[in-house]
């Protein structure tokens, strides 16, 4: 699976759980909070990439995360490491 694929699908689905960032740029640089994620919009992404990707990652793994690249880096790690 390739990293722009999944940066892709975790963008599409911010902007389909947090409202006005229609035509916003996401910078993955920044946190989900900094774009105005609930914790509950958070689960919604983090459950509806998961889903579309056919990975499973433990919630555990979930909680030190600081931004949006170290959430793409770590769904690529676990996609790529079900597939070997």
């Amino acid at each position: 699976m390739e990293r722009n694929h999944v940066l892709n699908v975790v963008i599409k689905h911010i902007k389909l759980n947090i409202d006005n960032l229609d035509k916003v740029e996401i910078d993955p640089t920044r946190s989900m909070a900094s774009y105005g994620s609930s914790s509950l919009d958070t689960v919604e992404i983090v459950s509806g990439v998961m889903r579309e990707l056919k990975i499973r990652v433990p919630r555990t793994k979930l909680a030190n995360l600081g931004n949006i690249n170290e959430l793409v880096d770590l769904f690529l790690q676990t996609a790529n490491s079900s597939v070997a």
